[in-house]
């Protein structure tokens, strides 16, 4: 596989960031994965670190090393994630369980299958376009499909934050599943969490996809969506992958890989229990953004 990735995320005007984000490749499968951790819910940055740890540590199970059944494996890494919190809320004893959306997507032999629960969103642009994006799981987006609000009038609909579906909930999620699609050379998959989508209209999104590298274009992004909202600006994150032809491009590519082995940017391990649900400071995840870069970079990235 040959292929440029990159991710960022920013506070906004939010105390906290509750959104997560990461990806895991062997040589021949590649994972992708936002999650935003629902606010209106105690301790969502800890069912959205929860449900990156584990979708990842369920691909490096199974990707051996490339997965039997990727949408199988993206149902249950989901549902799985969604047990783990449940169990979380259950050790801690908390009235409530922590809640967050997520998006999914694995990538595996040229083609690209994906995952969700709520409002976090998958875009495929291909030629300086949208080809197609995954339908939110919200209260806004049910009213556009019954054509009872027009879909310009959702930015500011008072229930525009209201979503339906949800990992961590006391009901068993519905993980929408989609794909299977070939990629072509220069196409690019984007997740991102609606502080991203709902603060830019979509063409700008776009044309800055399309008019340089996700190297340059995903930070700009962020910035551009913090910007945009201003002083109710949400989280916002977005992790975007190009897809390269194997014979040339100037991505990486994963033939470099050796057998067995998985590169991440997703820490698996215990979360620290001393200061259960505490939120990470802006400093934190700007420290963590930053190891992650320099761990790309010494890997032989930009």
């Amino acid at each position: 596989m040959r292929f440029s990735i990159y991710q960022d995320t920013l506070i906004g005007a939010r105390a906290s960031n509750q959104d997560r984000m990461g990806y895991c490749y062997t040589r021949d499968s590649l994972l992708m994965l936002v999650a935003d951790g629902m606010g209106g819910h105690m301790r969502g940055e800890v069912a959205a670190h929860l449900a990156l740890q584990v979708a990842a540590s369920t691909f490096q199970e199974q990707a051996r090393p490339t997965l039997a059944d990727p949408p199988a494996f993206l149902d249950h890494a989901l549902r799985r994630a969604h047990r783990e919190i449940l169990r979380y809320q259950d050790t801690h004893g908390l009235p409530e369980s922590p809640r967050t959306t997520i998006v999914a997507c694995v990538v595996q032999h040229g083609r690209a299958w994906w995952a969700h629960a709520g409002d976090s969103r998958l875009y495929l642009l291909r030629g300086g376009r949208v080809v197609l994006r995954t339908r939110d799981h919200s209260k806004v987006q049910n009213l556009i499909d019954l054509g009872m609000i027009d879909e310009r009038d959702s930015a500011t609909h008072p229930e525009r934050n209201k979503v339906l579906n949800c990992i961590g909930s006391p009901f068993e999620p519905t993980i929408e599943l989609g794909g299977d699609v070939a990629l072509q050379a220069g196409d690019t998959l984007m997740l991102c969490s609606d502080g991203v989508w709902s603060a830019l209209p979509e063409d700008e999104l776009v044309e800055s996809l399309s008019a340089e590298s996700v190297m340059s274009a995903v930070p700009r992004l962020v910035q551009q969506a913090v910007g945009h909202a201003g002083p109710i600006a949400d989280n916002a994150t977005a992790l975007a992958m190009t897809w390269e032809a194997e014979a040339d491009g100037a991505g990486w590519s994963s033939d470099d890989v050796p057998d067995g082995a998985i590169t991440t940017t997703i820490a698996v391990g215990l979360i620290d229990e001393t200061a259960p649900g505490d939120a990470m400071t802006e400093d934190e995840i700007e420290r963590t953004i930053r190891e992650i870069r320099e761990a790309i970079s010494r890997a032989g990235g930009s």
